[in-house]
Protein backbone atom coordinates (compact mmCIF):
# COMPACT_ATOMS: atom_id res chain seq x y z
CA UNK A 1 0.00 0.00 0.00
CA UNK A 2 1.49 3.47 -1.16
CA UNK A 3 1.15 6.46 1.21
CA UNK A 4 2.72 8.81 -0.01
CA UNK A 5 1.65 11.97 -1.29
CA UNK A 6 -0.46 11.64 -4.60
CA UNK A 7 -0.20 13.78 -7.72
CA UNK A 8 -2.74 16.88 -7.35
CA UNK A 9 -5.99 16.52 -9.27
CA UNK A 10 -4.78 18.88 -12.00
CA UNK A 11 -1.51 17.57 -12.42
CA UNK A 12 -2.89 13.97 -12.92
CA UNK A 13 -2.40 13.00 -16.87
CA UNK A 14 -3.24 9.21 -16.21
CA UNK A 15 -6.28 7.44 -14.21
CA UNK A 16 -3.60 5.60 -12.60
CA UNK A 17 -2.67 8.54 -11.06
CA UNK A 18 -6.79 9.70 -10.56
CA UNK A 19 -7.39 6.16 -8.65
CA UNK A 20 -4.00 6.73 -6.32
CA UNK A 21 -5.19 10.38 -5.44
CA UNK A 22 -8.86 8.56 -4.80
CA UNK A 23 -7.21 5.59 -2.35
CA UNK A 24 -5.08 7.86 -0.34
CA UNK A 25 -7.51 10.03 -0.20
CA UNK A 26 -10.17 7.59 1.05
CA UNK A 27 -7.65 5.53 3.37
CA UNK A 28 -7.47 9.48 5.05
CA UNK A 29 -11.11 9.61 5.28
CA UNK A 30 -11.54 5.93 6.88
CA UNK A 31 -9.52 7.56 9.58
CA UNK A 32 -11.22 10.83 10.16
CA UNK A 33 -14.52 8.60 10.19
CA UNK A 34 -13.34 6.53 12.85
CA UNK A 35 -12.23 8.80 14.61
CA UNK A 36 -15.43 10.77 14.39
CA UNK A 37 -16.93 7.60 15.88
CA UNK A 38 -15.31 7.65 19.12
CA UNK A 39 -16.83 11.04 19.11
CA UNK A 40 -19.91 9.03 19.31
CA UNK A 41 -19.01 6.71 21.87
CA UNK A 42 -17.98 9.48 23.92
CA UNK A 43 -21.35 11.45 23.49
CA UNK A 44 -23.27 7.86 24.04
CA UNK A 45 -21.40 7.56 27.61
CA UNK A 46 -21.72 11.50 28.64
CA UNK A 47 -25.50 11.44 27.85
CA UNK A 48 -28.09 10.94 30.62
CA UNK A 49 -30.60 9.57 28.69
CA UNK A 50 -31.44 7.19 25.79
CA UNK A 51 -33.73 9.93 24.75
CA UNK A 52 -31.04 12.50 24.62
CA UNK A 53 -29.05 10.45 21.56
CA UNK A 54 -31.16 12.07 18.81
CA UNK A 55 -30.69 15.94 18.73
CA UNK A 56 -32.54 17.19 16.10
CA UNK A 57 -31.51 20.65 16.36
CA UNK A 58 -27.38 19.44 16.40
CA UNK A 59 -28.54 17.32 13.64
CA UNK A 60 -29.37 20.49 11.66
CA UNK A 61 -26.33 22.28 12.83
CA UNK A 62 -24.13 19.78 11.68
CA UNK A 63 -25.47 19.97 8.37
CA UNK A 64 -25.46 23.83 8.27
CA UNK A 65 -22.03 23.82 9.23
CA UNK A 66 -21.13 21.29 6.90
CA UNK A 67 -22.84 23.56 4.12
CA UNK A 68 -21.08 26.69 4.94
CA UNK A 69 -17.73 24.83 4.81
CA UNK A 70 -18.47 22.82 1.52
CA UNK A 71 -19.26 26.11 0.23
CA UNK A 72 -15.61 27.57 1.18
CA UNK A 73 -13.43 24.30 0.37
CA UNK A 74 -15.02 24.10 -3.58
CA UNK A 75 -17.31 20.75 -2.16
CA UNK A 76 -20.81 20.87 -4.47
CA UNK A 77 -23.73 20.85 -1.87
CA UNK A 78 -24.86 18.18 -3.96
CA UNK A 79 -21.99 16.04 -2.72
CA UNK A 80 -22.38 17.46 0.78
CA UNK A 81 -25.18 17.23 1.99
CA UNK A 82 -26.44 14.13 1.41
CA UNK A 83 -23.27 12.52 2.46
CA UNK A 84 -23.04 14.55 5.63
CA UNK A 85 -26.95 13.41 6.43
CA UNK A 86 -26.15 9.89 5.65
CA UNK A 87 -23.28 10.45 8.02
CA UNK A 88 -24.91 11.95 10.69
CA UNK A 89 -27.91 9.11 10.97
CA UNK A 90 -25.68 6.36 10.46
CA UNK A 91 -23.59 8.21 13.68
CA UNK A 92 -26.59 8.64 15.64
CA UNK A 93 -27.68 4.88 15.30
CA UNK A 94 -23.99 3.75 16.05
CA UNK A 95 -24.63 6.42 19.39
CA UNK A 96 -27.32 3.94 19.94
CA UNK A 97 -25.66 0.90 19.81
CA UNK A 98 -23.52 2.08 21.63
CA UNK A 99 -25.40 3.75 24.99
CA UNK A 100 -27.77 0.31 24.51
CA UNK A 101 -24.60 -2.02 24.57
CA UNK A 102 -22.92 -0.07 27.83
CA UNK A 103 -26.06 0.47 29.92
CA UNK A 104 -27.43 -3.29 29.85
Amino acid sequence: MHNDAPVPPAQCTTMKEVREGVDYLDRQLVALIAERSRYMEAAARIKPGRDTVRDDWRVNDVISKVSAAAGEAGLPLSIAEPVWRELVERSIQYEFEVWDRTRD
